[in-house]
């Protein structure tokens, strides 16, 4: 929490809202040497006197401490400057999260902006340091940052992000923000600009190498994050394997059996192309489509209780993406609720090119983000007791993003969507899934172009033009994430399929789901192993 200030006042940790990430070199050497530290502490703990919940405790640990330093040692910050995890765009993404519940943390928040410059500028010397050595971003990656940027400081002051935090009703503070933000926060953001614009764009990487590959360094930096995300040794051939089997010769089955009585075809092609450009089946008004996630959020929150042992105690509401962020935003993402209950989960759904958005996949989206997917994970996670904070606020990629993809597919079983159509979007989405073993290692094992990845998307996957392109860019920009979706959910079927077989009558599905989301973020090994442990008492009991 100390090191990274922002997540932990968005988490409701509020003892470092002054304070704000050190970005540097030297910096991050601080956090390395911490994390080492650490590391050889845990290796000097007699394990012969752990608890099993210690047990897991110290390899998942383990686990994080290993894998942060080695991103450390391979100098990601240096490859920071896109538009999904650079710490430019997660400042303005979490900007809306921030929350003074206090004078005293509205000031603490105001002494955080006011060191924008120097974070920023920090940011902006590793990017520099990245291309001195060779490791230029990909261009599409740089534009699209661009375009965030252009729409932060585009806004004016008074819709400004950073200067309407929720916060006590103080007009004395709130004018302080607002002359830190005029002073620091917007200046930082325009100098960042100019680095974006005029340093990294013009050496970048064209569309035709936008993958890692590319790089000197770019297949071990690669390996390194498929291990990371997936959580499991796997390798780039054997994940692109795995898709094109799911992509080309599984899901075309499923999509003729529903398509049949959802649109009248069992012709995949049409079956697509129907998805993709049949008006009928689009949003007709940006309410339309808060209304209609609203309705689906609700909808799964009344019956969760009878699919699982625990359920949160928080709630979950639907917000839509600030309009300044909406354009190079994703579709809808997920914010956990805060520890002390003073914000809940928060569900944000895009607008952006309303009525040029499918209903189709609207509802399979919900069930993952919110419930029974990411909201009932992470806030079941952050309300367990007796962990410590790393496991109620982490977590595998494989492991959060799996649970998300398993969602939409329990979510049918649990009987949520409305009709065969919005059961369409549910395949819709695990052909992107599935798509990304094959899109994302094409990229970045593989040398293929956006144009290529591009291809292989609308050929075997009903994702719509302005989605096509945003999901590639996405790839591209956080190597080896997108992977994770499928690797996840393969495995927790298939810990769920081995448990079915092996207890039999005495199989429990919602005590199956209290297993797999009792012990907050893990990996998928220590998932398989408590899985194991589960179904080993169960018959012995």
């Amino acid at each position: 929490m100390a090191t990274q200030p922002t997540s932990a006042t968005i988490l409701g940790d509020h003892r470092f809202d002054d304070r704000i990430e050190d970005h540097s070199e030297a910096g991050e050497q601080a956090v390395r040497d911490g994390l080492d530290g650490l590391r050889r502490r845990l290796a000097g703990i007699d394990g012969s006197v752990l608890t099993a919940e210690d047990v897991v405790t110290a390899s998942l640990l383990r686990t994080e401490l290993d894998d942060r330093i080695r991103q450390i040692d391979l100098r990601l910050s240096e490859l920071s400057s896109d538009q999904m995890d650079g710490p430019h765009l997660l400042y303005l993404m979490s900007a809306p999260q921030l929350a003074a519940e206090s004078v005293e943390q509205a000031r603490a928040l105001t002494a955080r902006f006011a060191q924008m410059g120097t974070a920023l500028g920090a940011v902006a010397d590793r990017w520099r340091a990245g291309v001195a050595s060779g490791r230029t971003p990909a261009r599409l990656c740089v534009a699209r940052s661009l375009s965030s940027v252009d729409g932060y400081l585009g806004s004016s002051l008074d819709d400004d992000l950073f200067a309407n935090i929720s916060g006590p009703d103080d007009d004395g503070w709130r004018d302080e923000l607002r002359e830190v933000v005029r002073r620091h926060v917007r200046p930082a953001y325009e100098q960042l600009r100019a680095v974006l614009a005029d340093e990294l764009l013009p050496v970048a990487r064209p569309d035709d190498r936008a993958g890692l590959c590319w790089l000197d360094d770019g297949e071990e930096i690669y390996a390194e994050l498929v291990r990371m995300h997936t959580s499991i040794a796997i390798t780039p051939d054997e994940l692109h394997a795995i898709g094109v089997e799911r992509v080309e010769h599984l899901l075309p089955d499923e999509y003729r059996a529903i398509g049949q009585s959802a649109l009248g075809t069992d012709d995949v092609a049409e079956i697509h192309r129907r998805i993709r450009e049949d008006r009928d089946l689009r949003f007709r008004s940006e309410d339309e489509i808060v209304e209609l996630a609203e309705a689906t959020v609700a909808r799964a929150a009344a019956v969760m209780g009878a699919w699982f042992g625990r359920v949160p105690r928080a709630a979950c509401r639907v917000e839509p993406v600030p309009p300044i962020l909406a354009e190079d935003a994703p579709g809808a993402y997920y914010f956990p609720p805060t520890e002390d209950g003073s914000r809940p989960g928060t569900y944000f759904i895009n607008r952006r090119n309303a009525t040029d958005q499918s209903r189709v996949e609207a509802e399979s989206v919900a069930f993952h983000e919110a419930i029974p997917g990411h909201h009932l994970q992470l806030a079941i996670a952050s309300e367990l007791e007796g962990l410590p904070a790393f496991r109620r606020h982490g977590g595998s990629t494989a492991y959060l993003e799996g649970w998300g993809l398993y969602a939409e597919r329990l979510a049918d079983e649990m009987g949520l969507y409305s009709d065969d159509v919005t059961r369409l979007g549910m395949l819709a989405g695990d052909s992107w899934r599935s798509g990304r073993l094959v899109v994302d290692t094409g990229l970045h094992a593989l040398g293929w172009s956006r144009q290529r990845a591009r291809d292989y998307l609308w050929d075997n996957a009903p994702v719509g033009v302005d989605e096509l392109e945003a999901e590639i860019d996405r790839y591209v920009a956080i190597p080896g994430q997108a992977v994770a979706y499928t690797t996840g959910q393969r495995e927790i079927v298939r810990l769920r399929r081995d448990a079915e077989q092996r207890l039999g009558d005495r199989f429990d599905l919602p005590a199956f789901h209290d297993v797999v989301l009792g012990s907050g973020g893990i990996t998928l090994p220590v998932l398989a192993d408590l899985v194991d442990r589960w179904v080993a008492d169960r018959l012995s009991a």
